[in-house]
């Protein structure tokens, strides 16, 4: 997981907003919605970082507050994010994102950049993902889901392969983490976060 730095919200959005009787499930502009999300989100799902597409059957769009609890943030584009289907379909204990998390609200926010979640998550060299915050972590592992072990392997994976490529050449750690972290590109690799975490740690390691 990263931070998300919400952008503008489409103009359909704004102007549906506007209408008598607005809601979530008659804005008919959905598809501009998507857009606007994976744009803003790199490419990637909120919660577990795998890749997503603008398109009703490469993702879902969620609502970090759910509408059945607070129907007044069903069309705040603050509250909207970009997830994967996460498992949708197969037995409970497959799901994660939001297809897992529901109704059920989470006790951190991805867009509140006062409370960044990157200083309060960790990633394990084993893919695991997992917060020194009891709190988040429960929530990490219960209510998202996110070291389903498909997850944790894919996390694993990106990284390997990372230090194996670094390991055929000179590494330059503040250079290597603008092209992970969106600074230099729209759309960034699956599970980019976990590249990010291990090169910051690198680089904190050489300043001590």
């Amino acid at each position: 997981m990263r931070t998300i730095q919400k952008g503008a919200e489409p103009r359909s959005l704004t102007e549906h907003r506007l209408q008598a009787h607005a809601d979530y499930d008659n804005y008919a502009d959905k598809d501009t919605l998507r857009e606007y999300l994976v744009r803003e989100q790199h490419g990637l799902c909120c919660y577990c970082q795998s890749r997503i597409r603008p398109d009703a059957g490469a993702m879902k769009i969620e609502h970090w507050q759910c509408q059945d609890t607070y129907p007044d943030r069903q069309l705040d584009y603050n509250n909207l994010l970009g997830a994967c289907l996460g498992s949708e379909g197969r037995p409970f204990a497959e799901q994660h994102c939001d297809t897992r998390k529901g109704n059920t609200d989470l006790c951190f926010c991805l867009t509140d950049s006062l409370h960044p979640i990157e200083c309060e998550i960790r990633f394990l060299g084993n893919g695991e993902i997992t917060s020194d915050n009891e709190v988040i972590k429960k929530a990490l592992n219960n209510v998202l889901n996110l070291n389903w072990f498909r997850l944790v392997n894919n996390r694993k994976a990106v990284l390997d392969a990372f230090k194996q490529r670094l390991g055929r050449g000179h590494l330059n750690a503040e250079r290597e983490i603008r092209k992970w972290d969106g600074s230099e590109s729209s759309e960034l690799p699956e599970y980019a976060q976990v590249v990010v975490f291990w090169l910051r740690k690198k680089i904190e390691r050489n300043r001590v």
